[in-house]
Order: structure tokens, then sequence, then C-alpha cells
């Protein structure tokens, strides 16, 4: 089975070499991402112009577009070709309504749209005190992806999984499936001369207990599905 693996942090983005490590080796594995970093895009898609698909190595492409379209193009390039598609792993969050602004959702949505399941895989961390593993995420996320694609996937259905921020030295993380939080982003801006600059902070936001934001913000795996209606 093939797999196409994107992403909104850019073809070179070191969560996409992660997340192919973390795909098992009997997966056949496509790689399709933006040429840059295409972060909070949401689900846009690019009409108006052409875009350049252009082969980087062997099964990876880079895509002048979003994440959206980087599915899209895949899914014409090599049409009946994917069983899943797996976008991530993000550098930072998409919990709750997070999910609503991110190109890393917005590729497996659009996927789903099409009738290809699949899972979006995201790091919460903190980019001052924590530094990057993307060794660790690989772990955490590899039993989750086999888990998800052997037994659950179903059509009309994606899968949201955050990863929280821990102590470098803590190798282990809790799983729980959790529900999506509603609550609202902080609705915090800062006077400039151009302008308001938002100025909410993320790991301050309104969290419900149980819910995605709550789970992952307390050191834990969340793992959400979430139908592509209802």
């Amino acid at each position: 089975m093939k797999i196409l693996l994107t992403n909104d942090d850019g073809i070179d983005a070191p969560g996409l070499g992660a997340l192919a490590e973390a795909v098992d080796a009997s997966f056949e594995k496509i790689i399709a991402a933006p040429h840059i970093e295409r972060s909070g895009c949401s689900h846009s898609t690019t009409t108006d112009r052409p875009m350049q698909f252009q082969q980087r190595a062997a099964n990876r492409f880079s895509v002048e577009g979003t994440p959206a379209d980087c599915v899209r193009v895949a899914l014409h390039q090599f049409p009946g070709e994917f069983s899943y598609v797996l976008a991530g792993i993000n550098s930072g969050g998409n919990l709750g309504v997070d999910v609503y602004l991110s190109g890393t959702i917005a590729a497996v949505r659009e996927a789903a749209l099409h009738g290809v399941p699949g899972i979006a895989i995201s790091h919460y961390r903190n980019r001052q005190l924590t530094p990057e593993d993307w060794r660790r995420a690989a772990g955490w996320c590899a039993p989750i992806i086999l888990d998800i694609l052997s037994h659950r996937c179903e059509l009309g259905v994606i899968w949201n999984i955050n990863l929280p921020c821990l102590p470098p030295e803590q190798e282990t993380a809790d799983i729980v499936e959790c529900p999506l939080d509603p609550s609202p982003l902080p609705l915090e801006f800062l006077a400039e001369e151009a302008g308001l600059r938002y100025s909410g902070q993320y790991s301050k936001r309104a969290r419900i207990h149980g819910s995605d934001i709550d789970v992952c913000f307390s050191g834990k795996i969340a793992v959400t599905r979430i139908p592509l209606v209802g």
C-alpha cells in the first residue's frame, strides 16, 4: 500500500522527515509537500495560476502551492494509488479550533473529501525552553500511526494527533483519546503604529477538562477522531 506524506512546514522541514521515519517500512511512501512553509493557510487552494510540480528525489516531490494543493496534485498525478494520507509532523500544536486554521489538518481533510482516510500529526512545544527532538517524536507516533492505519481508519473521518511538550529526558508519554475543544483562541491585540498585532498566548488559551487541549497541555499525547461532517 502507498501512503502520501505531506505537511505545511515545507518540503525541507525536519518534522516531515520524522513522519517518514515513523511510518512502518512495509508501506511505500511518497512525499508531496509545499516548496516553502505555508503554515496557517487553512484549506486554501490555488486555482488562478500554474503550480510547479518538481521531483526532488525518488518518491519526493515539491509543489508550489498549499498543503491542500499538494494532496490534489498528488491524487491527480498518481490516480488510485494512495491508501492513506498523513500530514506532519507539524512544528507546533494543532489543537481545538486550530483545526480550522491549520494547513496540516486541511491536507488530511482534502484527502478525506476524495475518499482517502488519513492522520494529521502536530507537536506542541515551547520554542524558547524545549529543543526539538524529532527522533523522540517519531518514536511516539510510530505505534499510534500503525494502530490507526491497521484497525481504525474509516471514510469520512480524520484523526488528529498532538504530541506534548515534555522535558528532553522524558522518553515516554501516555496516549489519551479525547474530544476536540471548541473554546475560542484568546482575543488579545497590541496597538502598534502599523495597526493591531495579535498578542494572545497559545499556552494560556482556554481548556475544557478532558479535551484535546487539556490532555496535550497536561503532558499526554492527544488523539482525536474528527468526522468530516458533523
